[in-house]
């Protein structure tokens, strides 16, 4: 018998089993060189974003990427419906990095919040253009031209018409002044505010989906890179010869020395390029590369955590102040102060960094999971002697990225190494290469003192420090910036006489970056559980509380106060801090999970609420605590206010995702630093919740007429405080450090 041994791969058998269960396979992208060869002109455009073709085609440019939030599905919703298009006639195109589009940075759940308005304006002026073209065909007036899933309907006369008959002739007309769009009303759209399936799950789920690891180009070469284990060490010595040595190792290229301020640069060390992955990486090994840490070698987070608490004790650094703290603190009939520690964490995404870069001649072509283009195109620019405009990068779909793939490091690498070899090159990295180069979140510290009387809360002193994001572009930054203050501490909504918060210094050792609701995660924890606390110590619910401290219906201002604040880029006219929109999510989350109710021994319901990214999300968890600090959660509850939820299933999966998100800060995750390295190396250092501990997750979307707000981010910030507050309210046992781990069990 013959044996016949065949080459198989993950993504192979995926495929695979889509042919065998019969799953329609559909390419919701399509080359743009196709589309630009086969018109000479004549297309209807209504935007830099939308084009129709001569057979009625709708070609959207979605300049934002897609990581699983659901932009590239959610923002031609919003064309579509202005349109009235057909979903099926539909051709979505991929990110490539021009500032044409405007900012493609798809961070700071930005996409949909910052474009609905110019993806509405784009489809509502290709359908008054259309209009206007059928009407003077028609000879009726544009009034009684109708539009309806790609036709346009005489009224008059009941004739109908497909797009494509009146693109050629919409196409010469004048695109219509924003000021004289009429939008759909509310009741009217057919994809706003509608669950449309993601255009990429049959891709996603056949396995023929390209992410930033899947890349292929002819004649391609693969790379990994031995790096300084300390931000700002150089390598001293390695060795190239035993390297050369492994089969398929091609050559052996030492990286230039990062020097600060660190920005997006590449770390430096040395990079082994080869024909295969398996070489390169075992090349990697062969070098035994040694490297020097400079003046970040003696960082050591227990050490540094000391100093964090000095920070605490020492000078204040103030941004807000309202009435005389100290005073009510002084004069209240019971003062409660809590310490709330949270360490560096690493976002981890399911898929590491990875770029394609390929060279013809002086042409640069690249291809990377990066959250945006642009910052990819300014980075290698400075790298490689070329205007950003002249480097064509596309944005692949991102295996996740909670803001680690917004920093293009591990392009650059790409970009020089394709050049040294002259072959394209794929810079891949792996899981420890990702949890020991990346860009951290901020080691914190946090104190919070409050006064009562009477039972009555009637002072707040909120101190932080930590390490600021802007010490990555500015070595000389110490603590937190006004924004990060500005994410949590100086909006916080309390309706109390005597209100501040200050911070401490803090200078930053590591690579610092912004993390999936930023330092929220820290502030919202803090605040989330000394509400939880003074409830408990006062004998009163939690809820209860809460509405008092938010007090009355109202917007609220933090300027008034003195404090500079940024509402999230956002107008505070567009996007106000709206107390009642706050309120009514915590009531909700409080019905949907019967917070209050008389729970068995070791069970326990936590509650918490929160404001980002101009959203408010409620978050109730229910935990079970065993006699032997074995924690289960085995449910939680998600109330949303987002303003219109333009897809209502994408906003229950980032929901959902926020909480595993969240639970995995609390359970598990920690950074550690020794010597300047990070000791972490991979998911059993840095574990992440897996489906075992999963809860039953329930979202409530409420229905309120408001600009769309973020929705990526807001839901990670309150559910901390939810689930260590129904620790507490399960076994007495009041968490204030993160991550949880053993605390239990003591």
């Amino acid at each position: 018998m013959t044996v016949q041994i065949k080459k198989l791969t993950r993504r192979g058998v995926l495929q695979g089993m889509g042919a065998v269960t019969g799953l329609t396979l559909v390419a919701p992208v399509i080359s743009r060189k196709v589309i630009a060869d086969a018109h000479g002109g004549g297309e209807l455009k209504s935007s830099v974003y939308l084009m129709i073709d001569h057979d009625g085609t709708v070609h959207i440019d979605i300049h934002r990427v897609e990581m699983g939030q659901g932009s590239r599905t959610g923002l031609p919703q919003i064309i579509a419906d202005e349109l009235d298009a057909d979903w099926s006639r539909i051709n979505f195109l991929p990110a490539y990095g021009d500032k044409k589009f405007g900012d493609q940075n798809t961070d700071g759940s930005t996409s949909i919040r910052n474009f609905f308005t110019a993806f509405q304006q784009a489809g509502a002026s290709a359908r008054a253009m259309l209009v206007r073209a059928a009407a003077t065909k028609w000879g009726v007036a544009a009034a009684d031209v109708d539009v309806k899933n790609h036709k346009l309907i005489n009224t008059v006369t009941g004739q109908s018409a497909d797009f494509a008959e009146f693109v050629e002739a919409a196409s010469k007309l004048p695109v219509p002044a924003a000021d004289s769009l009429v939008f759909k009303a509310k009741n009217m759209r057919q994809y706003i505010g509608r669950p449309v399936r993601n255009i990429y799950m049959n891709d996603i789920i056949t396995g023929s989906s390209q992410f930033g690891q899947d890349v292929m180009r002819d004649n391609m070469l693969f790379a990994v890179a031995a790096r300084p284990p300390v931000v700002g060490g150089k390598v001293t010595s390695y060795n190239k010869d035993a390297a050369m040595a492994v089969d398929g190792v091609v050559d052996v290229v030492e990286l230039p020395a990062m020097a600060f301020p660190v920005l997006f640069k590449p770390l430096g060390g040395v990079a082994v390029i080869a024909t295969n992955t398996w070489a390169a990486m075992r090349g990697r090994e062969a070098l035994e590369a040694q490297f020097e840490g400079g003046e970040n070698a003696s960082y050591n987070t227990t050490e540094y955590e000391a100093e964090l608490w000095k920070s605490i004790d020492g000078k204040d650094n103030n941004f807000l102040n309202r009435g005389d703290v100290d005073a009510a603190l002084a004069s209240a009939d019971k003062t409660y102060q809590g310490d709330y520690f949270v360490p560096h964490q690493n976002h981890a995404p399911m898929e590491p960094p990875a770029a394609t870069a390929e060279w013809d001649g002086d042409d640069l072509k690249m291809w990377v999971c990066c959250q945006d283009p642009q910052a990819v195109q300014n980075t290698v620019a400075a790298f490689v002697g070329k205007k950003p405009e002249e480097i064509y990068v596309e944005a692949t779909l991102l295996g996740g990225a909670f803001g680690r793939k917004s920093k293009p490091d591990f392009a650059v690498e790409a970009a020089l190494l394709a050049r040294q070899v002259g072959r394209p090159v794929k810079m891949v990295w792996d899981r420890t290469d990702d949890i020991r180069h990346g860009y951290y979140h901020a080691i914190s510290a946090q104190r919070v003192q409050t006064a009562v009387v009477d039972g009555k809360v009637t002072a707040w002193k909120h101190k932080a420090a930590y390490p600021s994001i802007g010490g990555t572009f500015d070595p000389s930054a110490t603590g937190p910036a006004t924004w990060e203050i500005g994410l949590g501490l100086t909006d916080m909504p309390f309706e109390i006489d005597n209100l501040q918060v200050n911070s401490g210094d803090a200078k930053a050792h590591v690579r610092i970056g912004w993390m999936r609701s930023v330092t929220n995660i820290q502030q919202a924890f803090a605040l989330g559980s000394m509400v939880d606390e003074i409830a408990q110590g006062e004998g009163r619910k939690t809820d209860e509380l809460w509405m008092e401290l938010i007090g009355s219906d109202r917007d609220v201002n933090p300027a008034d106060d003195g404090a500079e604040y940024g509402n999230y880029g956002s107008p505070m006219e567009t996007y106000p801090i709206n107390t009642a929109r706050m309120k009514a999510t915590l009531k909700k989350v409080v019905e949907m999970s019967g917070y209050g109710k008389d729970m068995p021994k070791g069970r326990g319901i936590g509650i918490s609420v929160h404001r980002s990214f101009t959203s408010y999300v409620a978050s109730a968890v229910e935990v079970e605590v065993t006699d032997d600090g074995e924690l289960r959660v085995p449910r939680a509850w998600m109330a949303v206010d987002c303003g219109l939820a333009v897809n209502p299933d994408r906003v229950r999966a980032q929901m959902e995702g926020a909480v595993i998100f969240s639970m995995s800060i609390a359970k598990h995750d920690e950074i550690t630093a020794e010597n300047g390295a990070i000791v972490q190396a991979n998911y059993d250092t840095y574990p992440v919740c897996r489906i075992d501990e999963a809860p039953y997750v329930e979202v409530a979307i409420m229905d309120v007429d408001a600009p769309p707000g973020g929705v990526g981010e807001p839901g990670v910030p309150p559910v901390t405080a939810a689930l260590t507050n129904a620790i507490f309210a399960a076994s007495g046992k009041r968490i204030r450090r993160l991550p949880i781990r053993d605390q239990l069990m003591a």
